[in-house]
């Protein structure tokens, strides 16, 4: 590890002594009053409550239609960035500097009982500052704009078992959300691995409509048509399909309590013909010839006191037609095995380890990959306006076969949400 690593390490101790003061509150905890705890084991990844609180759109379990609406009272507004110092070591380079990690705008809240929305846009953020109107003009923005979810959430159609959500959302068949994981720098490589040839990735939110319910005995299911195509138009005129079940053992729902393990399958088609150079009103194409794809894989979370280990193992498989050069399917496996806890008072310090993977086949070999990740997270600041999170994060990961490429990047950041 490089001498400004090194550096860097030694920093984290001395800003993971800061005196205690008391937890911080998301918008929701604002609303209802709730310290942030009531929802998350740490700001913000969800605990069992929280898991319920968004099941049930929102609402409080059991209080539908007796809490005041967006038009009763201010909406739930909220924002979130990470800023700090970040470096990175390879073989043939270090760098070191302070960046801005992103800006999130959300809102969300309760139209009528049973009757929610969630909107979240991330506004574009120029290095330089320069042209704000959505143009890169030859700039280079660290984020572009983008509206990462709209979503509508109809709960309840029958008591817990039917709910419905559509627009653009997170869909279920994500075992673990990374728009609420603990890592800030790094995503998981089995979820932002795409092949060669198909445009799908695992990682996107998606457009389109889920049903999912939950049940007494801990069975839960979520089923799914969408675009496949993220926030792009589609071109194509199939739809791709998806479906989750899991069952929780134990009280509880597998989050920060009792013991779940799942099954997804995502089943898409790919178009290899572009179709008419005419499109749709929103943009939408009729590329057909299609191809199909699959992602299926099992998930598991085990909770004992306030450690979480989580994980999941994916394999992926695109039909040799989708690339015209290829003479067989292209065929890959991967997923990631994660161990966080959560000590002092009110769950105030997180610390994190996970190792994640992907194996292509033969034919793509250099990008296999492996990481190994480590994280310590302090939370401090007034339970009635913020969330501050004191944030170290390091990774190491391998790239290649023949020829490894090394990477080490370390953070050291300050999460903000309020």
């Amino acid at each position: 590890m490089s001498r400004t690593i090194r550096s860097l390490a030694i920093a984290t101790g001395l800003l993971l002594m800061v005196p205690q003061i008391s937890q911080g509150i998301p918008a929701f905890a604002r609303k209802y009053g709730f310290n942030c705890s009531m929802c998350h084991t740490g700001y913000t990844k969800l605990n069992d409550f929280g898991q319920r609180f968004r099941d049930c759109g929102y609402q409080v379990p059991g209080q539908e239609g007796l809490e005041k609406n967006v038009f009763e009272t201010a909406p739930a507004l909220a924002l979130r960035t990470s800023l700090g110092l970040m470096a990175s070591h390879t073989k043939k380079a270090n760098t070191a500097g302070f960046e801005l990690n992103g800006l999130d705008l959300l809102s969300a809240g309760v139209l009528h009982k049973n009757i929610s929305y969630l909107l979240i846009y991330t506004p574009r953020i120029d290095e330089p500052a320069a042209d704000h109107t959505g143009s890169a003009n030859g700039s280079n923005p660290s984020q572009l704009g983008a509206l990462e979810s709209a979503s509508l959430v109809f709960s309840n159609l029958v008591k817990d078992a039917v709910n419905v959500r559509v627009g653009r959302f997170e869909p279920v068949y994500h075992p673990f959300s990374s728009k609420r994981s603990y890592y800030l720098i790094r995503p998981y490589d089995i979820y932002t691995f795409t092949t060669p040839s198909s445009e799908f990735v695992f990682d996107d939110n998606q457009m389109g409509l889920e049903v999912a319910g939950h049940f007494k005995n801990g069975f839960r299911y979520a089923a799914g048509i969408v675009n496949g195509s993220g926030a792009n138009p589609d071109n194509s005129r199939a739809k791709d399909l998806y479906l989750r079940v899991a069952q929780v053992l134990g009280r509880g729902e597998g989050q920060s309590a009792g013991q779940r393990v799942g099954l997804f399958g995502y089943f898409g088609w790919q178009p290899t013909a572009p179709g008419d150079t005419a499109f749709g009103i929103a943009g939408q194409g009729n590329g057909h010839a299609h191809k199909p794809f699959r992602r299926i894989g099992g998930d598991l979370s085990l909770n004992w006191q306030t450690f979480n280990l989580h994980g999941m193992f994916m394999q992926g498989w695109d039909d040799k037609g989708i690339d015209s050069g290829a003479t067989e399917a292209y065929k890959f496996t991967g997923g990631f095995a994660q161990l966080d806890y959560a000590g002092l008072v009110n769950n105030r310090l997180v610390s994190s380890v996970v190792f994640d993977w992907v194996t292509p086949p033969e034919s793509d070999k250099e990008r296999q990959s492996s990481a190994f990740s480590v994280l310590l997270r302090y939370y401090l600041g007034d339970w009635t306006a913020v969330n501050v999170a004191l944030h170290a994060e390091y990774t190491h990961r391998e790239e290649g076969k023949s020829e490894k490429v090394k990477t080490d990047n370390l953070g050291l950041l300050i999460d903000f949400a309020f």
